[in-house]
């Protein structure tokens, strides 16, 4: 038996709620985010249209056979150097 005082709510599960919340808000509609890197993982939001080209798809498909489909933060873990990463986003955006 408890009771509730008016304006207090419960901060665990509110914080949980705004962090997740603060994730997705800074995603614009069409795009997703990933994350690239062996030792420190950057994240990068892109577009939805990559899921469209070969060599993004051989990217996901090397992510799936290290991490599988597991991604705790959020967005896409990509097993591959930053530097490789942005030469593909570079080919991609054009």
């Amino acid at each position: 038996m408890g009771f509730r005082l008016p304006g207090i709510v419960n901060t665990k599960k509110s914080l949980t709620q705004s962090l997740s919340t603060a994730k997705t808000l800074d995603i614009p509609k069409g795009y997703f985010a990933v994350y690239v890197g062996k030792k420190q993982l950057k994240r990068f939001v892109i577009p939805v249209s990559y899921l469209n080209q070969p060599l993004f798809l051989d990217l996901l498909s090397q992510a799936e056979k290290e991490f599988g489909y597991d991604h705790p933060m959020g967005g896409i873990t990509i097993p591959c150097s930053e530097a490789t990463f942005l030469d593909l986003n570079s080919r991609l955006s054009v």
